[in-house]
């Protein structure tokens, strides 16, 4: 038994469109097509689209995923031992933050700030006080560092890990319509914009448009931002800048 690319989908809970990427690099081709040339996936395949959907979800990038499962020396129930041993490694890591989250909801109650070691836990090597300075110096006098200065002030470990985890995933939505090919001022690449934007006017401070497009040009010009975009996913430094501007645009 066979199905079409809609229905997969459908199965799947992804779009047409990522499968037809999926085709196009070679990560999952359909086993067959009908005589009008339409896609056609048998049960190997779904089985594929179901490893590579577990590997997706575990952050890994495509290209990692399409060599585990090209590995000739790897059997299906090797994929399954691994899977159970990266399963248990997250279903660790996501008791800690349980706990973790725990603790902020005390500490909450209790009005206390920070420690050091908790900051290391939200924000990883990237420490915001070593920055504090010249955020102060080259913002301070504006009206939306006074805002993120009075909303950021009350905010917990709990809070932060939120905003981190939020920004992140908004990261990786754009990262990977840039692996897709997609067009930076494209309705996809300009929603992603738009969320991003709504994201830092909930979390920080009002962000129109127009200021949202001096965070994009700065994603940019300042090599550290550039670097942080381009650990992602090279050229996501420019692909949300662009995104950015033309989702600037279409309010307009």
């Amino acid at each position: 038994m066979s199905y079409s690319v809609g229905q997969v989908a459908a199965f799947a809970g992804v779009t047409v469109r990522t499968l037809h990427h999926y085709d196009e690099i070679g990560l999952l081709q359909p086993g067959e097509r009908n005589h009008a040339g339409h896609r056609r996936y048998g049960d190997g395949d779904l089985d594929r689209l179901q490893q590579i959907l577990f590997y997706r979800e575990l952050g890994f990038p495509l290209d990692e995923v399409a060599a585990l499962l090209d590995d000739p020396h790897t059997d299906p129930q090797q994929h399954l031992r691994r899977q159970h041993d990266l399963l248990t490694e997250r279903i660790g890591k996501l008791q800690k933050m349980a706990a973790a989250v725990e603790h902020a909801m005390e500490a909450r109650r209790m009005n206390v700030r920070l420690t050091p070691e908790e900051k290391f836990e939200v924000f990883g090597d990237f420490d915001p006080d070593e920055h504090a300075a010249e955020v102060e110096e080259r913002w301070g006098h504006t009206e939306a560092y006074k805002e993120s200065q009075r909303r950021t002030a009350a905010y917990t470990k709990e809070d932060w890990k939120r905003v981190t985890v939020g920004l992140d995933a908004i990261h990786r939505k754009m990262a990977d319509l840039l692996a897709q090919g997609v067009a930076a001022d494209s309705a996809a690449a300009m929603d992603v914009a738009e969320e991003h934007r709504q994201f830092i006017c909930g979390a920080y401070y009002d962000c129109p448009p127009e200021m949202h497009t001096c965070l994009g040009e700065m994603y940019v010009t300042d090599e550290r931002f550039t670097a942080t975009y381009e650990a992602i996913r090279p050229g996501l430094a420019v692909y949300m800048r662009d995104a950015i501007l033309a989702n600037a645009v279409r309010h307009q």
